[in-house]
């Protein structure tokens, strides 16, 4: 038993001279950093998740300030499509105070609600298993925002709309819209709208949303500066050497 053990320790020593001889000393130093620079299972959940919370919050607030929306001219609300003709008309017969209002009322709502996503996308990333979390990590550069889309869509609606409808009566804005729908629907031979002003908002917000939360997303996964941690810039570092 002895001679095998001492047997295959020499194999082992043997082989480690081998090893150590057929690389370089800088091989050898570069192959070890690789071993120590890779994160653990643990440590990609909590960088992911880091990023994940940092990046919704952040967007949230943002959108949740006044002008979040109104000033962002990639989210602000505009005229529902199927009203543009409402809007260029009133605005031709010189009513375009009360389309600016109308645009006003609309993005103030959403950025009303806006605020109300944070908890919503806490409580996505938690429940996020380790799969979720590895094919976000090594995944397209916005992984991260279809896998909210698909994962808290739902729950937002759900919040928004009671929010926005509150929020649109509270700016008056279910009157100016009323008021709008009203002077243009008088005018012979235009087609009458019927908008569900409150279901319009809430989807527009939203989409606004998800779009800011995937400007954070590329910031993150392109920008090393944006890494603000030690274990973000572990954890990306790491999915970049994947990739490559």
């Amino acid at each position: 038993m002895r001679s095998f053990k001492r047997l295959s320790l020499g194999i082992l020593f043997s082989g480690a001279l081998l090893f150590q001889a057929s690389c370089s000393s800088a091989q050898i130093t570069d192959i070890l950093k690789q071993v120590n620079s890779n994160p653990t299972t643990a440590e990609i959940s909590m960088g992911l998740k880091e990023a994940l919370e940092k990046g919704t919050g952040i967007s949230a607030e943002r959108l949740s300030l006044e002008n979040g929306y109104l000033g962002n001219l990639d989210v602000k609300i505009l005229f529902p499509e199927e009203a543009k003709n409402v809007e260029n008309t009133l605005r031709s017969i010189g009513m375009g105070s009360m389309v600016d209002q109308v645009i006003t009322s609309l993005n103030r709502a959403a950025e009303d609600a806006a605020i109300a996503a944070k908890p919503i996308f806490t409580d996505a990333i938690k429940q996020m298993s380790f799969q979720d979390v590895q094919k976000i990590l090594l995944g397209e550069q916005n992984a991260a925002t279809t896998y909210f889309k698909g994962s808290t869509t739902s729950s937002l609606t759900q919040r928004f709309s009671p929010i926005i409808d509150t929020s649109l009566k509270k700016v008056d804005a279910t009157r100016y819209w009323s008021d709008a729908m009203t002077q243009y629907n008088r005018i012979p031979l235009v087609k009458k709208v019927d908008t569900d002003l409150t279901a319009y908002v809430t989807q527009k917000a939203i989409d606004g949303l998800f779009l800011e939360i995937a400007k954070e997303e590329l910031k993150i996964r392109e920008n090393i500066n944006a890494r603000t941690s030690p274990l973000l810039k572990k954890v990306f570092g790491y999915a970049e050497s994947q990739k490559k």
